[in-house]
């Protein structure tokens, strides 16, 4: 991505690209995926709705920046990475195998897209509806933090007043 805008700019394009850090999301790869885990694959929990990852793509194509944060969860493993790469891949190595299966044994002769697509219309969501989440909080407050950072100033100026006649 880095290079892409080094590019970008060195050629003088108007063109703005945006990294948008995805979590996982509720999709139907999950249905259709060759896997060899021994049991069914599921995305690793927290679980959003495709729905906000299309809202955080709209946003970013109409407001372009270097990067956007869809969750929480995506926010906890970049930052965590950075600073703690070994500790993530030893904390991954224990927990991240089993998170990312159900309880359910996997079939090892279901359609998969290895090959070749899987035939049929499988829409946007996959099978976790009932634990995805509709909304991001990351999410709106990235989408608002021009006005997020005024209050927070106003805020402060409040409080900064009000330590001040405090003293006095």
């Amino acid at each position: 991505m880095d290079a892409l805008r080094c590019e970008l700019l060195h050629d003088g394009s108007h063109i703005q690209v945006t990294m948008v850090q995805m979590p996982a999301l509720n999709t139907p790869q999950f249905g259709w995926v060759k896997s060899r885990l021994p049991h069914t694959a599921r995305p690793v929990p927290p679980i959003y709705q495709p729905e906000v990852a299309a809202a955080a793509i709209v946003h970013a194509a109409h407001h372009p920046r270097r990067e956007l944060y869809v969750a929480f969860s995506t926010v906890k493993a970049i930052i965590g990475n950075k600073l703690m790469a070994g500790f993530a891949d030893w904390y991954l190595a224990r927990v991240g195998y089993t998170s990312q299966q159900t309880n359910a044994p996997a079939d090892p002769n279901r359609p998969n897209n290895l090959w070749a697509p899987v035939p049929g219309d499988h829409g946007a969501h996959g099978t976790f509806d009932a634990r995805a989440r509709a909304h991001s909080l990351q999410l709106w407050a990235d989408m608002h933090r021009g006005w997020l950072t005024l209050a927070g100033l106003g805020l402060a100026s409040v409080l900064g007043a009000a330590w001040a006649q405090h003293k006095r």
